[in-house]
C-alpha cells in the first residue's frame, strides 16, 4: 500500500514525516526530489531554460528569484513549471520503492493517483503562518501569496483518507499510532 502525506505550508508535514522516520517509515519528499531533479536533469534543466530564459540558472544552481518571479506572475506561468517538474516527480517517486511519499501539492498536482491513501497533515492558519515566518524569513504577505497557490486546507481535509491534527496542543505521536493501526 501506497501512503501519501499533504498539507498547506507550515501544517507541518515535515515534522510529521520525521516523527514516521523515528518509527523506521521513510517517506519520499516530493519537494526534495524536485529540487534535486531541477538541479541535476538535463531536461528539466534545457525545459526551464526555454521557458524562463538563460537567467533560469546561475552556472550550475537555480536562481530561485527569476524562477519565483516567473512562477508568481500569472497561473500559466506556475501551470507550464508544473508541467515540467511534476511528471519527473511522479518517475522518481515510481523508480524509489518508498511506499511513503509527502506532497504539499498531492491533489494539484495528481500525484495523489499514485497513493492508496492520503493523510492530511492541519493546523490553524495563523500557527500555519508565525511557523512559514520564522521558518523561512518572509513577510506575512509572501507567506500568504504562496498558500493562496494551494489549495484551502477544508477542501483537502474534505478528500483525504485520514487526518493529522499539529496544532502545538494535539498528541501527534497518538494520532500517528492510531492511524498506523
Amino acid at each position: 500500500m501506497k501512503i501519501g502525506i499533504t498539507g498547506g505550508i507550515g501544517s507541518g508535514k515535515s515534522f510529521i514525516c520525521q516523527r514516521l522516520k523515528a518509527r523506521g517509515i521513510d517517506v519520499y519528499d516530493c519537494d526534495t526530489a524536485a529540487k534535486r531533479l531541477i538541479r541535476t536533469s538535463p531536461e528539466i534543466r534545457q525545459q526551464l531554460t526555454a521557458l524562463i530564459g538563460e537567467d533560469a540558472y546561475h552556472g550550475e544552481a537555480l536562481n530561485k528569484a527569476a524562477v519565483a518571479k516567473f512562477l508568481l506572475a500569472n497561473e500559466a506561468n506556475a501551470k507550464a513549471i508544473d508541467d515540467i517538474v511534476h511528471p519527473a516527480v511522479f518517475r522518481d517517486f515510481q523508480e524509489s520503492g518508498m511506499q511513503w511519499m509527502e506532497s504539499a501539492i498531492m491533489y494539484e498536482s495528481g500525484i495523489n493517483q499514485l497513493v492508496d491513501r492520503v493523510i492530511v497533515v492541519t493546523a490553524p492558519l495563523e500557527v500555519r503562518i508565525q511557523r512559514v515566518m520564522k521558518r523561512d524569513g518572509i513577510s506575512r504577505e509572501n507567506v500568504l501569496q504562496w498558500m493562496q497557490r494551494q489549495w484551502s486546507q477544508d477542501k483537502v481535509r474534505e478528500l483525504a483518507d485520514d487526518e493529522i491534527v499539529n496544532d502545538g496542543i494535539a498528541d501527534i505521536d497518538a494520532q500517528i499510532d492510531n492511524i498506523l493501526r
